[in-house]
């Protein structure tokens, strides 16, 4: 009888466990400022609203000024929660192992991302390995889907290829480099096409869609090569963030266009299928996009 009540005096005694929620205060989602819309992001106080209810505390909004003011925000701890392109995300991933993915968007058809293409037009370039020889139109060196995507893929992929490669053709936009096939100026481009999470392309944009659109036809074009699945960009936390926290935006996030529309369109405009979730594994393509430019490999 001594034993248990000293047993219960014990259990009694011991400090209750500090819940996340108390531990972290203010929970606090970063955001970058769309072009020339300073501070302000639409929707604020709706989308602050279905956040706290979600995670059932305070929630503060923090918009940055660019992505590498978020990246370091989220590094140091300043902001738990994090909106991110594709590439600021394998920055951030880079900059400090801290940070994880939770979800991403997907289009209405499915596309969860784009893979770059190698195009070519009545069989003008026989095959990958005959680059050289031809002419390849190329787009801006900051263009993701037809620049950094296939020069970092197929760098991976052992190929000889640059920047500065003499078979390139360097175009002033990627629209430009479509042109420029269908008007006889290079025998294949490097373009962009949206992809499912199986791999497999969806028809309703990209370049091959465009080329046909303007009036090549469908038969005369050949897909030479395909890169690995670039996904489109992720909602990720600190890597140290409370688990409950996580399955409870997980769950929030991957309903939200179901259950809350609204907010939906507030906090994703440019894909309306949906949130899935997404890993870290999603994301390889752009960490070799960011480690090549960080190498400063040409």
């Amino acid at each position: 009888m001594c034993a248990v009540v000293l047993a219960t005096f014990g259990a009694a005694s011991w400090p209750a466990r500090a819940d996340w929620r108390d531990d972290i205060g203010t929970f606090r989602i970063g955001i970058v400022a769309e072009p020339g819309g300073g501070n302000t992001v639409p929707g604020l106080a709706r989308l602050t609203e279905a956040y706290a209810n979600a995670l059932g505390m305070k929630v503060e909004f923090v918009v940055a000024r660019d992505y590498a003011a978020l990246i370091e925000a989220q590094a140091s701890g300043r902001v738990q929660y994090a909106v991110y392109s594709a590439l600021a995300y394998a920055a951030a991933s880079e900059r400090c192992g801290c940070v994880e993915p939770l979800v991403a968007p997907v289009d209405a058809d499915g596309a969860v991302g784009i893979r770059s293409v190698l195009v070519t037009r009545d069989g003008k370039v026989p095959d990958l390995a005959a680059l050289a020889s031809h002419r390849i139109a190329i787009a801006p060196d900051d263009n993701v889907g037809g620049s950094l995507l296939p020069l970092a893929a197929l760098s991976a992929e052992g190929a000889k290829i640059a920047r500065d490669s003499p078979f390139l053709v360097h175009a002033a936009s990627a629209t430009a480099a479509e042109t420029m096939l269908a008007g006889g100026e290079a025998d294949a481009l490097f373009g962009w096409e949206p992809a499912g999470a199986d791999g497999q392309p969806s028809h309703s944009d990209g370049s091959v869609a465009r080329l046909e659109a303007a009036g090549i036809p469908e038969g005369s074009l050949r897909v030479l090569w395909t890169s690995g699945l670039l996904r489109y960009g992720p909602h990720a936390v600190r890597s140290d963030l409370d688990p409950e926290a996580k399955r409870r935006l997980t769950v929030f996030l991957t309903n939200l266009r179901s259950q809350t529309p609204d907010v939906y369109d507030l906090l994703e405009r440019a894909h309306s299928g949906g949130f899935g979730p997404a890993a870290r594994k999603d994301y390889a393509m752009a960490v070799a996009i960011v480690q090549r430019e960080t190498d400063g490999q040409d």
